[in-house]
């Protein structure tokens, strides 16, 4: 899977920002900064956006098809010439478009926080997830994959550390279905993994990223084995977000005193950083828990 700080990525990228500096490019420059400005000058709106953006898209695909600089030009070689604009004009409009409103960073805010709670006691039993896929290594990678969302500002950039987060958890799926003989059970094995790694991971923004990508990545490019993975996401952070006692195989009531204990550790932990002494044993204690629940 490629990464987003991969040397192809970065070709797309310079590659485009090379030829829109040639003289015979003026034409298209222009378009893009008249765009970007014509979008200025309204109210951030997440779907008017996302919408006006997609059609520039389709726009700027017939004119890069049609110019000089792109005669005779294979579909690749257009592609990339659209992963370079993507790239372009969503990082110019990040601050605009990226949990710009008070009703995502509320939503952000909420799923953080209850991320945070059930890190403290759901275990990979709790999901129904057999003992034989339990590999920690290979969901430390996927969580780190996963934790990479918010380094970057591109919707491709941010769709491949979800892909790639994903892949390690297929991945694990296959080796262990071949070295065990047994048949892989896709989505009923996938997204407990999925769910229980993106817990673990707790990325902040999650629902703001998932937006983010759905509106302002290419439409033609969430197709296939991504628009699986994407759509896996969403679920695990619905699931998240909707959790129960019946959906961790556990009687109401003791959800419930699970989640009461955690927001009192959760409260006891932030006392605590108030003092410098009581800041240096959580760190110890959070980091010895972090090595011990991975």
């Amino acid at each position: 899977m490629e990464s987003p700080s991969s040397a192809a990525s970065r070709v797309d990228f310079y590659g485009f920002l090379d030829r829109m500096r040639r003289p015979a490019a003026a034409g298209l420059f222009r378009s893009i900064k008249s765009f970007l400005a014509s979008l200025s000058l309204d109210e951030p709106s997440a779907e008017d956006d996302g919408a006006r953006v997609q059609a520039f898209y389709a726009a700027m695909e017939a004119a890069f098809r049609e110019h000089p600089l792109w005669a005779n030009a294979t579909h690749q070689e257009i592609d990339h010439a659209l992963e370079g604009l993507e790239k372009y004009i969503m990082t110019k409009l990040f601050d605009r478009t990226f949990a710009a409103s008070p009703e995502d960073a509320a939503v952000d805010a909420e799923v953080s926080e209850r991320i945070g709670l059930l890190q403290r006691f759901v275990r990979p039993q709790h999901l129904d997830i057999p003992k034989v896929l339990h590999n920690e290594a290979s969901w430390l990678l996927a969580v780190k994959e996963l934790q990479k969302i918010n380094s970057f500002k591109s919707p491709r950039d941010k769709l491949l550390c979800v892909m790639s987060c994903c892949q390690v958890i297929n991945n694990l799926l296959l080796n262990v279905s071949m070295s065990n003989d047994r048949t892989p059970s896709g989505a009923d094995e996938f997204l407990p993994i999925l769910i229980y790694i993106t817990i673990k991971a707790n990325p902040p923004h999650l629902h703001s990223n998932l937006k983010f990508v759905q509106l302002f990545r290419r439409e033609t490019k969430l197709v296939s084995e991504v628009e699986y993975y994407l759509t896996n996401l969403i679920s695990a952070k619905m699931f998240i977000v909707n959790v129960d006692g019946r959906s961790l195989s556990m009687e109401e009531n003791e959800f419930q005193m699970h989640m009461e204990t955690a927001k009192l550790g959760t409260q006891i932990f932030a006392a605590s950083l108030s003092s410098p002494q009581g800041s240096a044993t959580s760190t110890r204690g959070l980091q010895k828990q972090t090595d011990t629940e991975v």
